[in-house]
C-alpha cells in the first residue's frame, strides 16, 4: 500500500518537498543535505523570495505547529505575518499558555 504524500521543509533553502510519510526514515534536503522538517499534508509553501513568510513559517515549525488536515479539511488558523506571530508569542509569555497553542489561536482574548 502506498503512503500518502506529505510536505517536508528545508528552512535554510526555503524549499518544500512532497514525499511519502515515513516516521522511521529521516528526510534530507536534496539541495543542502540538511534535515527536513515534517510540515504536514495541508502545507503550502510561500514563494522562496518571501523572506517574511519564511521567517513566520520558521517560528511556527520550530514551535511544533504543523499543517495537517483537520476534520474540516484544512489545518485551521495559522498566523501569516510576523506581527501576528509576535502578538501570539507575547500572549503566550504573559499567560503561560504553550507557544504552540497560542500560535494557532484565531483571535486573542
Amino acid at each position: 500500500m502506498a503512503h500518502a504524500k506529505t510536505s517536508y521543509v528545508c528552512l535554510p533553502c526555503r524549499a518544500s518537498y512532497k514525499q511519502p510519510y515515513d516516521r522511521e526514515r529521516p528526510r534530507l534536503c536534496p539541495r543542502c543535505a540538511g534535515p527536513l522538517i515534517h510540515a504536514g499534508s495541508a502545507f503550502a509553501a510561500p514563494r522562496r523570495r518571501d523572506t517574511a513568510a519564511w521567517r513566520t513559517l520558521s517560528v511556527l515549525l520550530n514551535a511544533g505547529v504543523d499543517f495537517h488536515k483537520s476534520c474540516c479539511g484544512g489545518p485551521g488558523y495559522r498566523p501569516r505575518t510576523l506581527r501576528e506571530v509576535r502578538a501570539r508569542l507575547k500572549y503566550a509569555e504573559r499567560t503561560g499558555e504553550p507557544a504552540s497553542r497560542a500560535l494557532v489561536r484565531y483571535e486573542l482574548p
